[in-house]
């Protein structure tokens, strides 16, 4: 509908810096998964061509009259386009070893914000509708997008305080459109890494959730990371955000998959070591086991993925700690990647679900 109303020349340029964004955060997560402090300017130089397109697209676009009941999708691109730059700008700029963490994080927060913008927008252009998809599924796209009854809430959410967009103890939940309460559906709750939030963390795992139709949730942490010693703040939160979820849409209680990276992942590796717990199955991403009692660990499902360059958390250690539980009598499947440092390989999304349920695999090729 948006196409009809616009002269050609307009849609040809609002189209170009579309794709132009969509390139963009797609070479942006493939410097996330490479990221590794030793190499940022090697990451830095993917950016310069992605970023010299969109910035020539984004002056095009800049230059268009603005249609008349279009002000919203004008604005809402422009955000998002700003918000982009923004973050090329920020992990660009040359800095030290410390810093180029700090800008990492930033940079990564930016593209969070674009991806939330564009999600919104996806009805309206096919190539930002086809990035919140995984590819398997996009032959049958609008299947994941039907109808929906105006009593029936589904989509992206966020729960905390209005005013304040990354507050602590929120969370951000996806709810598939295609959600059907007549069924069951698993639930994958994923926790960031430290200093991180759940507003930027849920971008790392909802092209999987909207593609194989599982509720995923992205809480964040009390504090500016979770509790992994001292006093144990973040268990009610979890406990609170499960009880939301399991009285609003119809959950399989039996399969809760607990996933975290970093701090996160440590933190989530605490509790698979609970007496009791609501979660079926965990999948720490660069953790380390943290020293605790493992009474009751027997029986717990873990698929535990670690880089062989993890630069904070070395694959000994992981090795080790998963023999640990594994003496202790935890089922535990390591995963070594070999070229991943101490950052998310999304790739694996793939691997850890289809262990977590068989049936949120993806259909053959």
């Amino acid at each position: 509908m948006t196409h009809s109303v616009l002269h050609k020349d307009d849609v040809r340029i609002i189209d170009a810096l579309c794709a132009d964004l969509v390139s963009m955060m797609n070479v942006f997560e493939t410097i996330q998964r490479q990221f590794d402090p030793g190499i940022v300017v090697h990451l830095q130089e993917k950016l310069v061509a992605p970023a010299t397109c969109l910035e020539q697209s984004h002056e095009l676009f800049r230059s268009l009259s603005r249609r008349s009941g279009l002000e919203a999708l004008y604005k809402n691109l422009e955000a998002a386009t700003i918000d982009a730059l923004a973050a090329i700008r920020t992990f660009s700029e040359p800095t030290g070893l410390e810093e180029s963490l700090i800008n990492f994080r930033k940079a990564k927060r930016k593209i969070g914000r674009t991806q939330e913008i564009l999600f919104q927008l996806r009805h309206f252009f096919p190539s930002v509708n086809r990035f919140f998809v995984e590819p398997p599924v996009c032959e049958r796209i609008n299947e994941l997008d039907p109808e929906i009854p105006p009593d029936l809430p589904v989509g992206l959410f966020h729960l905390g305080r209005d005013d304040t967009p990354y507050a602590r103890a929120s969370a951000s939940l996806y709810i598939p459109e295609s959600y059907d309460h007549s069924r069951t559906w698993p639930v994958v709750v994923a926790l960031h890494g430290g200093f991180g939030h759940g507003r930027d963390f849920i971008w790392t795992w909802l092209r999987e959730a909207r593609s194989r139709r599982f509720i995923l949730v992205a809480p964040s942490s009390q504090d500016m990371t979770w509790s992994i010693t001292g006093i144990d703040v973040d268990s009610i939160l979890l406990k609170n955000i499960l009880d939301y979820i399991t009285s609003h849409w119809n959950v399989e209680r039996h399969n809760i998959l607990l996933t975290g990276l970093s701090d996160g992942a440590t933190y989530l590796l605490a509790r698979a070591l609970d007496r009791e717990t609501p979660f079926s199955a965990f999948a720490p991403v660069a953790g380390v086991l943290p020293p605790f009692d493992f009474r009751h660990v027997r029986g717990r499902r873990m698929y535990w993925v670690h880089g062989a360059l993890d630069w904070m958390f070395s694959i000994d250690r992981a090795r080790q700690d998963c023999a640990l539980l594994k003496t202790a009598g935890a089922d535990v499947t390591l995963r070594v990647i070999e070229d991943l440092s101490h950052t998310y390989p999304r790739e694996q999304n793939d691997g850890i679900l289809t262990w977590f349920h068989p049936a949120l695999a993806l259909p053959p090729a």
